[in-house]
């Protein structure tokens, strides 16, 4: 079995315009950190070893999971992308075998090779120096292009066996047109201690052997899996010139509904040292089901055996660099953690506009009989290639009878959609109006405290894909309902909202005696100034 795919996204994840990566540890739908290849077992003769050090890559759905709940947003989807000069497809599916299955399935488990260093701490050699800095070893320009916009986290500890240093770059959160997508490396590096006589070289060959006998069972196992359930390991691929010795291997795997993931992980031996590295990929449309593996596409195995294979020899070349400058030292842990966040983007605050746009003064009508006697307002704003302009119908103390006090909102807001060089960009459109789709849609018909949504209708007749929603809202200042009709046509995306209540005249605008607008009432009023404002766009010269 070897998992594949036709499908071939975008390459390198440049934001599309009107959009941002959004924090990286924003729900996905796909946790970056699964459990380790190996089937449970080991294979025969499997030397001797230390109880294993604690799993170096913690899972993290439990976590996603909750900050998902909290952000109440869609999952998160893993972005690749490809080296300029290969059209193999970057992300899996099964039942198509593209990408590489085989390759060279020996491997070098003697002495070092050529160019190796070798360090064998001594108690007389163990007073020390800082540790390498595994951060440092990866070049930004690899790093930008495999983990956009990542957090960077690293740490060391010092184990009874080993001295270790970690890095991760993660992003799980990246918008790229109609995607979600997220990347992930995590890299470890050990030291290994001496242990009587023997040396930490001989200590880190025995660990990387034990590595290696582990992926070669792997390549046969067969575990017991459900009937839901798939899993995929590659055969072992030995990395010529990186390090001592170096292999790498892919692992694909589905369970259920909920869990679809790939990755490609190796391991290199540099005199006494020994490298980790994970490289994990995926993506999810937008608008997918929250909490399901539905549309989700994870990197293939030609692609992750390439991308994680240069990513061990960029951290090889690091480690051998920091051993010839301290020979024969054993490493001492830093003091403290540190994790570096990317800069938050800033986001331009709208400017009220001089003059109410035409296109809404055009809709003036049918907007006064949904909220009489306004107080308008035009705002207008440019994020990246989005345009926006917002327009609103406001009345707070409108009489609704005796001893009856109603409050109406109409607002109006207008995505225009442009490319770099200026021109109409309808895909970014589609990006954006499937990303409102997608968010909306992962809470229809459910409620969170004292807000709760209705479900989401497509609407047919308005632009060339149109949907509306009913929310209603007790809590804050104001208490109130609203309807909402989300439209898209050409490069631009419109979203209609029509809102309000009604209280005892005297009560405060959040009062337990608050009646929300009813829905029938909601819906009929967004869709018909929908309509309105639809019906004007039509009559516009064309590109106007």
């Amino acid at each position: 079995m070897n998992p594949g795919s036709e499908h071939q996204p975008p390459t390198t994840p440049y934001q599309v315009p009107g959009m941002q990566s959004g924090p990286p540890n924003l729900p996905p739908n796909m946790p970056p950190g699964m459990p380790p290849n190996m089937p449970p077992g080991m294979p025969p003769n499997v030397p001797p070893q230390r109880p294993r050090r604690p799993a170096w890559l913690l899972p993290t759905l439990a976590a996603a999971l909750v900050v998902l709940v909290a952000a109440g947003g869609v999952g998160a989807y893993f972005v690749y992308g490809k080296v300029a000069g290969t059209s193999t497809p970057p992300f899996a599916q099964p039942g198509d075998t593209t990408g590489e299955t085989g390759g060279d399935t020996g491997g070098d488990t003697g002495g070092d090779t050529a160019g190796g260093t070798t360090a064998k701490p001594t108690a007389a050699t163990a007073a020390a120096s800082t540790g390498p800095d595994v951060c440092a070893m990866l070049p930004k320009a690899e790093a930008d292009r495999l983990v956009p916009d990542a957090t960077v986290a690293n740490r060391s500890k010092d184990g009874d066996y080993t001295v270790s240093f970690t890095c991760n770059w993660q992003n799980q959160r990246i918008s790229y047109g109609e995607y979600w997508r997220s990347r992930e490396i995590d890299v470890r590096v050990e030291q290994h201690k001496g242990d009587g006589a023997k040396t930490g070289r001989a200590m880190a060959q025995n660990s990387y052997e034990v590595e290696y006998r582990g992926g070669k069972y792997g390549e046969t196992a067969t575990p017991s899996l459900k009937p839901d359930e798939k899993n995929y390991t590659s055969p072992v691929k030995d990395i010529e010139g990186v390090g001592d010795s170096a292999f790498a291997q892919y692992t694909w795997r589905r369970d259920g509904k909920m869990l679809w993931y790939s990755f490609g992980k190796a391991h290199v031996r540099v005199g006494d040292m020994t490298i980790e590295v994970k490289y994990q990929a995926s993506q999810q449309r937008k608008d997918a089901q929250i909490l399901s593996n539905e549309s989700t596409q994870s990197i293939t195995e030609a692609n992750a055996i390439r991308e994680v294979s240069k990513l061990a020899g960029h951290f090889a070349k690091g480690v051998a660099a920091w051993q010839a400058q301290h020979p024969d030292v054993l490493a001492q842990p830093e003091s403290s953690e540190a994790t570096l966040s990317p800069s938050a983007r800033p986001t331009p605050s709208p400017s009220v506009l001089a003059v109410f746009p035409s296109d809404c003064s055009a809709v003036k009508d049918v907007a006064t009989e949904l909220v009489p006697e306004p107080t308008t307002r035009a705002r207008g704003t440019t994020v990246g290639g989005d345009n926006q302009t917002e327009c609103r119908w406001l009345n707070l103390d409108l009489s609704g009878g005796e001893g009856t006090k109603k409050i109406r909102s109409a607002l109006i807001t207008v995505h225009r959609f442009t490319n770099r060089t200026g021109a109409v960009d309808a895909p970014a459109a589609k990006a954006y109006y499937v990303s409102e789709y997608g968010g909306d849609k992962s809470t229809a018909d459910s409620s969170i405290g004292n807000v709760k949504w209705g479900k989401l209708t497509d609407v047919d007749g308005l632009g060339e894909e149109a949907y509306q929603q009913y929310v209603e809202t007790r809590q804050g200042e104001v208490s109130a309902s609203s309807a909402t009709v989300t439209i898209r046509k050409g490069a631009m995306v419109v979203r209609v909202d029509y809102s309000g209540h009604q209280r005892p005249e005297g009560e405060a605008t959040n009062s337990a005696k608050v009646e929300l607008m009813p829905e029938k009432e909601a819906m009929s009023g967004a869709l018909t100034l929908a309509k309105a404002y639809m019906a004007t766009l039509a009559k516009q010269p064309k590109g106007s």
